[in-house]
């Protein structure tokens, strides 16, 4: 639960809009966004090496937008919209979809680093 709790903190409630706006283009915002994400952690992060892991992993996912890769891949789909979905797919459906798999990488890397690192 602490890391849920400090995940949605990090994610959320500390970016703000410049952040959000410009860290899939610029790596600065990202590292901002990425740090601000994985201060919270220092709480709870068992060694430097996890929270190291959680703080790198964020930037890399957050910056290169992964989440929409993983979905290209997955679903094999060549001609896609904005989230990664096929055109066909609302757009509300595609995005929060999007959403959802991008949370689901931080979280299973984050508890991996916590637990095994």
């Amino acid at each position: 639960m602490e890391q849920i709790l400090l995940h949605l903190l990090g994610d959320y409630v500390l970016q703000n809009d410049w952040m959000a706006q410009n860290k899939t283009k610029a790596h600065w915002p990202a590292f901002v966004h990425a740090l601000l994400y994985a201060l919270p952690f220092t709480l709870i992060a068992p060694s430097p090496l996890a929270w190291a892991v959680l703080f790198g992993t964020h930037f890399l996912i957050d910056r290169y937008r992964l989440a929409l890769y993983w979905i290209r891949i997955y679903n094999r789909i060549e001609v896609v919209g904005p989230f990664g979905y096929a055109e066909s797919k609302p757009p509300y459906m595609a995005f929060w979809l999007m959403v959802i798999i991008d949370n689901t990488l931080h979280l299973t890397i984050n508890y991996a680093a916590m637990r095994w690192l």
